[in-house]
């Protein structure tokens, strides 16, 4: 889909490309499926506008999908710390929900990568902070001892 549209808006005069981009992209960020929106955006890329779908829509995320988290999770890294944090959280929470034991390994990653990004946060926008996100996971998860024993040890 992507070459597809970079095909189309080569076809288009100057200026009219830009704006039929922009129309575009506000369709993906609409898209239901936000994995799917999501890897678009990222893929793109228009950073930004992923940015902001997750910090829209990030209860919908589906954890699961451990690629195209992982991936929008590094892009966005240095500019929105926030969102890829809330990225990575879906997928710690995925795994641990799901009790996911050969994905424990890449949670407690997960994990120390939101405490390393957690100073780069000054407003959690209405998420909970690092450490209330950490104190949650222990009361919900705290016997998952296979998981702990990687991010504490």
């Amino acid at each position: 889909m992507r070459t597809a549209l970079r095909k189309y808006l080569k076809l288009l005069p100057d200026f009219d490309d830009i704006e039929a981009e922009e129309k575009a992209l506000e369709i993906v960020a609409g898209h239901p499926r936000l994995n799917v929106a999501l890897d678009f955006l990222t893929l793109w890329p228009s950073l930004d506008r992923a940015a902001k779908l997750v910090l829209a829509r990030a209860d919908a995320l589906d954890g699961n999908d451990y690629m195209t988290l992982s991936q929008a999770a590094e892009a966005l890294d240095a500019r929105h710390p926030l969102a890829a944090t809330l990225l990575r959280r879906g997928m710690i929470s995925d795994t641990l929900s799901g009790a996911k034991s050969s994905r424990y390994r890449h949670a407690a990653r997960h994990l120390a990568e939101c405490a390393s990004a957690d100073a780069a946060i000054s407003d959690y926008g209405g998420h909970p902070a690092h450490g209330q996100f950490v104190e949650t996971l222990r009361a919900q998860h705290g016997r998952k001892y296979g998981s702990w024993g990687l991010v504490d040890g």
